[in-house]
Order: structure tokens, then sequence, then C-alpha cells
């Protein structure tokens, strides 16, 4: 065990010193801003930076300062040290990657008031010094030796950074036209306006127009720039926006402020509807602040109980999407609760049976294994201890559930429990269908429309 010990009064002595070294990185920058406020762009804004007077990201000043009342507090005094005063002067900026070295050094001892000066001084790896100053401390007069306590660790996540980098896939890509169905309450309308403005799509809205306009006037939207297809009630709405995509009018659908079997009703009609030879599913695009990596998880919202037949489709179109969001050979879980094959459990035989299609040819594009419980797809360290030698385990790029059920609450539960942020979309339909829900924040909206662009520019190659 470490122990953090101070220096009494009376064993300080005049010249004697304490340094300590620390290495600037973007999480320190990033961090004592959170800590701090401080979002002056020359710290936290690359960009500005590089027109300011340095040219690149600087520390905050009082980065260095806080180094010194590190080494006061900790080491030198240490333990019951209370500060009185500080100056500081700083020289030249921090920059990233800088190595400091903070040193304290006794200059005066005051025996009536207990107060001890130092010299402050804070150099960089090229010795030159960065922070000079002086400070006064009380000192303690009571011995202290204690534990020294381990901190937490701090994970630093940007909300608005979420799924930047499939948004930046889908710039440069012409925006598609999209049937926005029954957009008839703030969050939808909302969410096919924002895709709208960041250039994703072309909004043709589709339900009864008084409505569409009533959440217009809540949102304090200008609906002026966007078609509005006007019919009567929100199945109306379903079956008009199939009709435009089955006549080549629109490349993709999204639903709006109506029930999903609604609109998936009418997209499988055996007749009328949007099927193609391959089954219509699913795929949650997970951003899991705990996860390395982007994570797609399948079937969670269309097929209930499929059979091996459906999950083959399910697999398939999966990894079609995962192609075109450019992840190479993605490594497919194929979820169970357990990580051997037991007739007692039908996913168990369903998954040996994919991994054998997938051998087969049946299924192309990626790597498959199962079955594979929840831990051992997404953790290493899970899957060494239970033995399991695997290219997909402990780095899936995708889940596959055994049925909707789980599917679902695997992608709610990393939601609220995980903070995780979701996009998602329904393949194997003529066009990709955007399902959002509620709940959706605008970022994640925008998101499942660029997967949707994507999709419809950039079409995986068509398999059997």
């Amino acid at each position: 065990m470490e122990f953090i010990e101070n220096k009494t009064f009376d064993e300080i002595l005049v010249g004697d010193s304490a340094s300590l070294t620390r290495t600037l990185g973007a999480r320190d920058i990033q961090l004592f801003a959170v800590m701090s406020g401080d979002v002056n762009p020359a710290h936290v804004d690359p960009e500005y930076a590089k027109s300011s007077l340095f040219h690149e990201v600087i520390a905050h000043g009082m980065w260095g300062g806080a180094l010194i009342s590190t080494v006061l507090g900790t080491q030198y005094p240490g333990p019951g040290t209370i500060y009185i005063d500080q100056t500081l002067h700083f020289s030249r900026p921090v920059t990233l990657g800088d190595t400091i070295t903070v040193t304290v050094t006794v200059k005066e001892k005051f025996e009536r008031t207990r107060h001890v000066v130092f010299d402050c001084k804070c150099v960089n790896q090229d010795g030159h010094t960065v922070i000079s100053g002086a400070a006064e401390v009380l000192a303690p007069t009571e011995k202290v030796r204690r534990p020294r306590m381990s901190l937490p660790e701090v994970q630093l996540r940007d909300p608005s950074n979420r799924f930047e980098r499939l948004i930046e896939r889908a710039n440069g890509l012409e925006p598609i036209r999209m049937a926005v169905v029954h957009p008839c309450d703030r969050e939808s309308l909302s969410g096919a306006i924002a895709a709208a403005q960041a250039g994703l799509i072309l909004p043709v809205l589709v339900g009864p127009e008084e409505k569409i306009r009533a959440a217009a006037g809540q949102a304090g939207t200008d609906l002026s720039r966007y078609e509005i297809v006007n019919v009567e009630h929100s199945h109306a709405a379903a079956a008009a926006a199939v009709v435009l995509a089955r006549e080549g009018r629109v490349d993709a659908l999204m639903k709006g402020s109506l029930h999903t079997d609604e609109l998936m009703a009418e997209v499988l009609a055996d007749d009328s509807g949007l099927r193609t030879a391959r089954r219509a599913s699913h795929v949650f695009l997970m951003d899991v602040p705990s996860y390395p990596k982007p994570l797609l998880i399948t079937d969670a919202a269309i097929n209930i109980d499929p059979d091996l037949d459906a999950k083959r489709d399910i697999v398939q179109n999966a990894i079609d999407l995962a192609l075109v969001l450019g992840i190479a050979q993605p490594k497919v879980a194929i979820l169970s609760a357990v990580e051997t094959v037991t007739p007692k459990l039908r996913s168990t035989l369903d998954a040996a049976a994919l991994c054998k299609m997938s051998e087969r040819g049946q299924i192309s594009g990626g790597v498959l294994d199962g079955p594979l419980a929840f831990d051992n797809a997404i953790s290493l360290a899970a899957a060494k201890t239970k033995g399991i030698a695997s290219a997909v385990a402990g780095q899936a790029d995708i889940l596959v559930a055994p049925d909707l059920e789980s599917g679902n609450m695997i992608a709610k539960q990393l939601e609220y429990l995980a903070d995780a942020q979701s996009a998602g979309v329904v393949l194997g339909a003529r066009v990709p269908i955007v399902l959002t829900s509620r709940a959706d924040p605008a970022r994640a909206r925008i998101a499942s429309c660029a997967v949707a662009l994507l999709l419809a520019r950039q079409k995986p190659p068509k398999r059997t």
C-alpha cells in the first residue's frame, strides 16, 4: 500500500524542495475544461487555435498552477497544508505533448505564524521556464501518514460527437428523397427537418396537412421549402408513402408519429408492398461509450420469433449494412444464453447451423461464430476465462439476437443503462426504412437518415 506523509513545520528546512513531472495530453485539457467550465477556444477548439497567437491548442494557464498546488498539498509540506497566497508569472505556453516538471523550494520560514514561503517553478522538456512564482502556506504542526487514496476512473463522453464519423461518411453524397410518414408531432417532424438541414434528405411529408402544419407551428419550423402529400390519416399516409417508393418517387421511408406495425403492414403487404426476395429485418447501430467501436444489433423490431431461414436473411442484411458502413469483414456473434450447442435451446442449434451456412457460402461477407453468450461476444476477458478461442468472441461488430424480445431488451438496456445512442434502419425491402422512437434525440434521427443515405447511394453487392 502506498502512503502519503507530510512534513511538519519543525521538519521543514530552508532549501528543501520537492517536484513532480506531468505530460500534457488532450484528455488533461478536456478534464480541466469540464471541471472549470473554461471553454476558451484557445484550449478546446483546434480550428480556432490554428489562427491564434500560438497556432496550436495550449493548456489552460491554471493547469500548471494546479500542479504546484498538487506538490504542496500531497508532497511538501503535504496533508494539513493550508494555502495563504500564490503569485504566478506565465512565461510561455504549454502545448500538447509538453512534459512539465514542477519544483517547489523552501525560501523562508516564519516561526510566529508557522508560515512558509516557497519559490515555485514549472519547466518544460527543453529546460524553458513556463511558470514561475511564489507560494505562502500555513504549514502543518501534526504528523500525518495516510494511505494514498485511489481516484475513480473518469470517462469523457461528448454527446454532440456521437455518430460524427457516420455523418461525415455521408457528407458529399447527393441527398435522398425520403417520405416521412405521418410527421404529426413536434419530435418526428423536427427530426426530419434536422436531417434535411444536415444535407442528408429531401423530405416529402406524407400525412394530414393540417396536423403537419400544427406540429410545425409548435416546433417553429418553416415548411415552405418542403413537399407535403395531404392524406386523411396515418393508415392512408403509410399506404401513400409505400406507393411513392414503389413508383421510384422517393428513395427511403421514415416513420413519423404512427405505430411501427401500421407502417410495416403496408411495407410488407404481399401485392402492394415493398417486399423483396430477402426477409426484411431491423438493425440498431449503437454507439456505446464503453465499447471501442460501433455495435450493430439485430433484429429488435420486425421479426418476433424468426426461424432459421429468417435468421439467415437477418444476418446477411446486417453484414451488408456493416460493409456499407466501411466495416470490412464484420465479426458476427450469434447470441444465446450459453456458448455450447444443446438441443434444449433452439437458439444454440440455429447458431451452429448459421455458422455452417457461412462456411458453405450461404451467408457471405462476414465472419460468424456462435452460440455465444452476450459477455463472451463483447468481452475478450470473459471469452478467455471460458477458454473460447474465436475470431469473433470479445470483438463482435454485429450481435444477432435469438428473437425480437431479447434483441429489443439488449438495445434498450445499452441505451438507458450504458448511455448508448442508437440509429436504426430496416433492410430487405426495396428501400431503406428509418424507424424512429419518440424518445430518440435529434442526433440519433440524423444518424439514422445518414445510414439510409449510405444504403441508398452506396448499395452493397447483390447476393443470392
